[in-house]
């Protein structure tokens, strides 16, 4: 399999000099299965570059896949160029929308109401299916499988783990280790406790032994506090959640938008001493910052 990063910041766009180096596109993830599968993870703005370059690769087959329908990670699917050209094949995949009612068809058809976007999806001329996946639902992409485990985020959120030929990577979307929402003296903490653990019990045995794990790492442990509720996790909590499942690299992605590329690397250099690894690839676990363009192979 190969990974490469088309997008790796969060929450909005942030283009400009500081950035640079790592990038300010929005959540776009390209995975190939070892046949060629093109699978796609998330389509905010990265997705851009990416249907550039696929559009030297035509005709285009692609299986997409939303971890969550907020707008960092869908706003880049109106402009994925080869929704537009007869003879693609275009199957978007994600989750059931428990507020609004609605399955992954919606995404686009709010998208391209004319009063948000000029173009309908009528006039996209590719063939596009849909396809709403139920917690642990595997879909079989060539020689790839693909099943979506819920994580914790205030919308419905799909991490998606992938396996190919005995190799595994997986990508949490947004996602923050559930809080307990009683206080320690409450008589419903304990209770509420249990089942966190319980539910983490089961993801980290989902993810046990993985190849690659691609976290969100928004925010540093200092930060959090601030941040409880909002949906996303820390550099410390996703190194020392990789480290204790076994994860053999973990790429630290959707990147604070106001957080320069320096300020980027100081805060992963002191989430790197305080979790006790004394560089990005000690105790056995290989830690990197996403960034653009960067390409991972297994």
């Amino acid at each position: 399999m190969k990974v490469r990063f088309w997008g790796v910041r969060g929450s909005i766009p942030a283009p400009g000099p500081h950035t640079i180096r790592y990038g300010g596109n929005t959540t776009c993830i390209e995975v190939r299965s070892d046949d060629g599968a093109l699978l796609i993870f998330d389509a905010g703005t990265g997705i851009f570059p990416l249907a550039q370059e696929l559009l030297k690769q035509m005709p285009v087959q692609a299986s997409i896949y939303m971890t969550h329908t907020h707008w960092d990670h869908i706003q880049g699917l109106p402009f994925f160029t080869p929704l537009y050209i007869p003879g693609n094949s275009i199957r978007i995949h994600g989750g059931y929308d428990v507020v609004a009612g609605r399955g992954i068809e919606q995404v686009m058809e709010v998208q391209l109401q004319y009063s948000y976007f000029p173009v309908r999806e009528a006039e996209m001329k590719a063939g596009i299916e849909y396809r709403t996946l139920r917690v642990g639902e595997t879909v079989h992409v060539g020689d790839a499988s693909v099943t979506p485990l819920l994580l914790n985020h205030p919308v419905v959120n799909f991490g998606y783990r992938v396996d190919c030929n005995g190799k595994s990577v997986f990508f949490t979307g947004d996602h923050e280790p559930w809080p307990n929402i009683y206080d320690p003296a409450d008589e419903g903490y304990a209770e509420f406790q249990q089942m966190i653990d319980q539910q983490q019990a089961q993801l980290d045995q989902a993810l046990a032994g993985l190849d690659i794990m691609i976290a969100d790492c928004s925010y540093t442990a200092a930060e959090y506090p601030t941040r409880i509720g909002w949906g996303h996790g820390t550099l410390e909590g996703s190194i020392a959640w990789a480290s204790r499942i076994g994860v053999k690299t973990l790429v630290c992605t959707h990147h604070e938008p106001t957080r320069s590329d320096d300020a980027l690397e100081q805060a992963f250099a002191a989430a790197l001493e305080h979790t006790g690894h004394a560089s990005p690839a000690a105790g056995g676990l290989e830690i990197l910052l996403a960034r653009e363009g960067m390409e991972l192979t297994l």
